[in-house]
């Protein structure tokens, strides 16, 4: 899976060298509809969209959602463009952490480990997570908030602490967005295409070439919790709600910028 993964990305980086050095692109229309995902990766994914807005002109439409990582990605472009309707924000970042070890007694597993240090490994899905654990998980999240909430401020030019609810992880509409200067215009494509022409000086008409990116399933962690849920006889049913939003996450390594409404 992980080679899986490192092939789609040499993949999308080559596609990104093409677009920025090819003579015959003239700019660059990103949309963006994600809740978001790894930090890391988000950073990655912004620093990318940097270098190529270093050759092209670059804008960002936000179709219904822009939110943590996906609002790091979005912050890259110079312009963002977003539905009315569309959801924006969830500043912030996330370090969740499965804990199997009433699951593991139930199909009569128990897990041993050795390991170099107290911190080693810590939180572990195995066992719960002890003051120590907690604290220096805090401490990571904490950290990487830091660092998002100024790149926000840097890219949009904003006071984040005049703005409600943005360092507490709030959402906003896309409308609210605009008001805070999180957002530049409410609009779409062609709004986008239009300020192209307006402040990037793009030729009227050109055509317009869509590149979509491959889906991506929830990996052998989404799949292990299906079957481990399977053998405990809990329907399929009850489990298909939790399994795409928890395997989903557990797919995502390390800290994590994602959103997702509460489950009931």
């Amino acid at each position: 899976h992980g080679d899986h993964r490192h092939l789609h990305l040499c993949i999308r980086r080559q596609r990104q060298m093409c677009i920025r050095d090819s003579s015959r692109t003239a700019a660059v229309v990103v949309h963006i509809n994600s809740p978001g995902g790894t930090t890391a990766g988000s950073e990655q994914l912004y620093d990318a969209l940097v270098r190529l807005k270093a050759k092209k002109p670059l804008v960002v439409v936000v179709e219904g959602l822009a939110a943590s990582g996906g609002y790091i990605t979005a912050i890259a472009a110079d312009h963002i463009v977003a539905q009315q309707s569309s959801l924006v924000g969830s500043i912030g970042v996330l370090f969740q952490y499965p804990n199997f070890t009433e699951l593991l007694k139930t199909v009569g597993v128990k897990v041993e480990e050795v390991k170099s240090g107290p911190l080693k490994a810590v939180p572990s899905p195995f066992e719960p997570a002890d003051e120590k654990a907690r604290a220096l998980s805090e401490e990571m999240v904490q950290e990487a908030k830091v660092w998002f909430v100024d790149l926000v401020a840097k890219r949009r030019d904003i006071d984040p602490q005049s703005i409600p609810g943005l360092t507490d992880g709030r959402i906003y509409s896309g409308r609210q967005a605009v008001e805070l200067k999180l957002v530049d215009e409410i609009g779409d494509e062609r709004s986008a295409v239009a300020w192209l022409h307006k402040e990037r000086k793009v030729p009227a008409g050109l055509k317009i070439v869509d590149w979509k990116p491959e889906t991506e399933t929830f990996g052998l962690f989404g799949w292990l919790f299906q079957s481990l849920a399977g053998a405990v006889g809990i329907s399929a049913e009850r489990i298909s709600g939790l399994v795409s939003q928890i395997s989903a996450t557990l797919t995502l390594d390390g800290l994590v910028s994602v959103w997702h409404p509460a489950s009931s």
